[in-house]
């Protein structure tokens, strides 16, 4: 099975199933001297982990992290970083009854297909269990942006048909954790927790938007062609679990707008040169701009719902399969520093790209 690697100078490789004995990564080209907060990379796991709320499943991972090489003395050695991670609360047999048959809209069937073979425990490697391990990844990632006063802020925008209409500028980062859906707007947080709620007691499932602010992020980053900064951002994003749509700056509303009003004419603010608006999202030409990178990204309902539906089994027989087991209503919440952290890893990558770029800036 290919594809386990992300990025080119910070590179992650992540391993393991949702039902096996761990999980965990490599990151290869983490610099000398980072300081690798193990405080820091274990609230980012806490954030994402399983049994938060009664909004998530009731799986129990204490997700404890273990740093097994390349840190020394609290320090970064330049060496490839090892983390590792146990699975303590896998129930197995509550996929018993999908051995032989595809869960609608899963990787069932696709996995089956191309392998010939596959882990019907938990989605085996296809399960979003995986993206402990971006997260632990991507706080590294962080944490080498930290001396840039690179920062990222995700919140839940959108759950179902409850949408944030406050512009980000309004908006309090503050709030994000204060409520478990992870929205900065604590009376729309109340609504979209409800209807969550609502949906889990129907057996039904619900998808939502996460929205992402990387703010102070230099001018530079970006290598076009083929690897502009919104594309790197943009795969980035649709490798994580149930993600269907990306959007960046005016996204997709800006088809509805004349030129006139979608440019971003430049002035100078505090003695530099930016934009008065930001319909660009912080990058232009495939390059970040300085201002902030704003963009959206879109999850599916969650595909596993506790209600009868019509499949196939491997023998090409008609079956009726039913979710059982625990599982989330609605992966939003759960799926904001997962987004952090895979926007961290594409601009500690591109960072990184860019200080070999130009001789005079490696002088100075």
């Amino acid at each position: 099975m290919a594809g386990n690697t992300f990025g080119q100078l910070f590179r992650l490789t992540t391993f393991g199933e949702s039902h096996g004995n761990a999980i965990g990564g490599i990151v290869d080209g983490c610099p000398a001297g980072v300081s690798i907060d193990e405080v820091f990379i274990q609230k980012q796991l806490d954030r994402r982990k399983p049994g938060q709320s009664s909004i998530s499943t009731s799986r129990k991972e204490s997700d404890e992290v273990q740093i097994i090489s390349g840190v020394f003395e609290g320090k970064s050695t330049g060496a490839p970083i090892a983390f590792l991670m146990k699975n303590e609360d896998v129930k197995s047999e509550d996929y018993a009854h999908l051995r032989d048959s595809f869960r609608p809209s899963h990787a069932d069937f696709t996995y089956q297909n191309k392998y010939g073979h596959r882990d019907h425990r938990g989605g085996g490697r296809s399960s979003a269990r995986e993206t402990a391990c971006r997260v632990a990844g991507g706080a590294i990632a962080q944490l080498l942006l930290n001396q840039v006063n690179i920062e990222f802020n995700a919140f839940v925008s959108a759950v179902g048909i409850h949408q944030l209409q406050k512009p980000y500028a309004e908006l309090d980062f503050d709030q994000i954790e204060k409520n478990p859906v992870r929205c900065p707007d604590p009376e729309l947080a109340v609504e979209m927790q409800s209807y969550i709620e609502t949906l889990r007691d129907q057996g039904d499932t619900c998808g939502g938007i996460i929205t992402l602010i990387i703010s102070n992020v230099p001018i530079g980053l970006g290598e076009p062609v083929f690897d502009r900064l919104e594309a790197d951002l943009a795969k980035a994003m649709l490798s994580i679990n149930a993600v269907k749509g990306f959007e960046i700056g005016s996204g997709f509303s800006g088809t509805k707008m004349t030129g006139t009003e979608h440019n971003d004419p430049f002035e100078i603010k505090f003695g530099k040169t930016g934009t008065s608006s930001n319909f660009s999202g912080g990058i232009q030409g495939g390059i970040s701009n300085g201002e902030p990178i704003i963009l959206n990204v879109a999850f599916k309902p969650v595909a596993t719902i506790m209600q009868k539906q019509q499949s196939v089994n491997k023998s090409g027989e008609n079956v009726i399969i039913e979710g059982k087991g625990r599982h989330d209503p609605c992966v939003v919440p759960r799926a904001v520093p997962i987004v952090e952290a895979m926007a961290a890893l594409v601009i500690a990558d591109h960072f990184l790209r860019n200080n070999s770029v130009r001789l005079d800036q490696l002088r100075s």
